[in-house]
């Protein structure tokens, strides 16, 4: 069989070394990359399209979470497993709706994140054993329910990009090269935005966020 082909990622060089060897060790598995940051991932995830990707939540100039987001539209087929010092459920629940598999406390054993991978790899969720088995499922009933939040799913899909991205305070420039796309696409983007929501002031789209849950300030203390 096949080994599977991890991407690391994570903003500390020492974390990823760490990583890397344990990883390397696994006669079924193998790193073929590593990343910094949350672009760089997602850079590294369209070059490498590894199976699986091993990933930090909280990394400079690209959010965890909005990396997830971007890598599983433009890699499907690679499956994510986030990193993480927080264990509230709400944290969890981001994660799994971002469109990763796993999520393993860093705190963990090793034997978590081994485990996190090889399911991933089989298209199974999994957490950390210091997080309880019934947020899978409060997530999956919460996803059938599909609750709304109002203006924010009048948005598009890209709108919705955009609007993550610009309440991570990212610029008109960096959201295009992040979407491959021209900024004169994004500039129509954020203006639909601020249109269908009422905003136009950057403080209140993040206040927004913030209420709505695509932020969470406690998130970025990772």
């Amino acid at each position: 069989m096949a080994k599977t082909r991890v991407l690391v990622t994570d903003d500390h060089a020492i974390v990823r070394e760490g990583l890397r060897q344990l990883l390397n060790e696994q006669a079924d598995m193998e790193v073929v990359g590593e990343a910094g940051d949350g672009r760089e991932a997602l850079d590294r995830a369209r070059d490498l399209r590894p199976d699986v990707i091993l990933m930090d939540i909280a990394m400079p100039n690209l959010s965890g979470l909005e990396a997830v987001h971007l890598i599983k539209e433009a890699v499907p087929q690679t499956q994510i497993v986030v990193l993480s010092m927080h264990k509230r459920e709400a944290f969890v629940h981001q994660v799994l709706a971002s469109g990763a598999l796993g999520y393993v406390i860093k705190a963990s054993p090793s034997s978590d994140i081994l485990e996190a991978i090889r399911a991933a790899r089989r298209g199974e969720y999994f957490l950390s054993s210091k997080i309880s088995a019934e947020v899978i499922s409060t997530y999956l009933k919460s996803r059938r329910e599909k609750p709304t939040v109002r203006g924010y799913n009048l948005l598009s899909e890209r709108e919705q990009q955009v609007f993550r991205l610009m309440v991570e305070g990212n610029t008109t420039n960096q959201i295009a090269d992040v979407l491959c796309v021209s900024p004169k696409t994004v500039e129509k983007h954020r203006y639909n935005v601020t249109k269908k929501l009422g905003m136009s002031n950057l403080l209140d789209l993040v206040k927004y966020a913030i209420k709505i849950g695509i932020i969470d300030p406690e998130l970025w203390e990772d």
